[in-house]
């Protein structure tokens, strides 16, 4: 045999669809592994999210409640200021309290002339005004707390409506539930 003569026989290819076929393998795996660690890590944000928003809600709602614990000793300090009783060492205590109001966030309101809205206002007394144009809280029994967008307390006031008879406004008598709306007339029971 020579140099240039060569023994037939099976040919061997190196193997290359496995070394392919263990690419597209690895690829796959990196895929899901980088899947798996941004689904993880979306879920941790979510989660650290939610703590968050949960923290800050207890504590939100324990000022609140604070607060609300507060609002006696608010209204006792309201009428001793109406009586001229606030002086002295009481007024330090009261100038102390309503600090802690102030440093939770919390704001009174509840002015007479302020417009009527039922939810902010109680109304416990009602009348008509020739002065007022529409629905108004004339006095101020109460006054209201809210904290930010939160009412935590109602005001409660007497109300003052326009007042307006059916000529003057056009408006049909009011009929009562038995449908007769005739003045002095009392509905039937039954």
């Amino acid at each position: 045999m020579s140099e240039n003569e060569t023994v037939a026989g099976p040919e061997v290819l190196p193997p290359a669809p496995p070394v392919a076929a263990g690419d597209d393998d690895v690829s796959r795996q990196l895929a899901e592994r980088t899947e798996d660690l941004q689904r993880v890590t979306a879920e941790y944000a979510n989660y650290r999210r939610r703590v968050d928003r949960d923290r800050t809600l207890v504590v939100d709602q324990a000022a609140e409640r604070f607060a609300a614990q507060l609002f006696p000793i608010v209204d006792d300090i309201e009428r001793a200021r109406d009586h001229g009783d606030l002086t002295g060492a009481f007024k330090v205590v009261a100038d102390r309290v309503l600090g802690l109001l102030d440093g939770l966030g919390v704001e009174a309101f509840g002015v007479a002339g302020d417009p009527f809205d039922p939810a902010l206002h109680e109304a416990v007394l009602h009348d008509t005004s020739e002065e007022v144009s529409l629905p108004t809280a004339t006095t101020v029994l109460r006054q209201g707390f809210r904290r930010g967008d939160r009412v935590l307390r109602t005001a409660m006031v007497a109300v003052s409506e326009p007042a307006a008879g059916p000529a003057a406004d056009g408006a049909a008598p009011v009929q009562d539930a038995t449908g007769s709306g005739a003045p002095g007339e009392t509905p039937a029971a039954g």
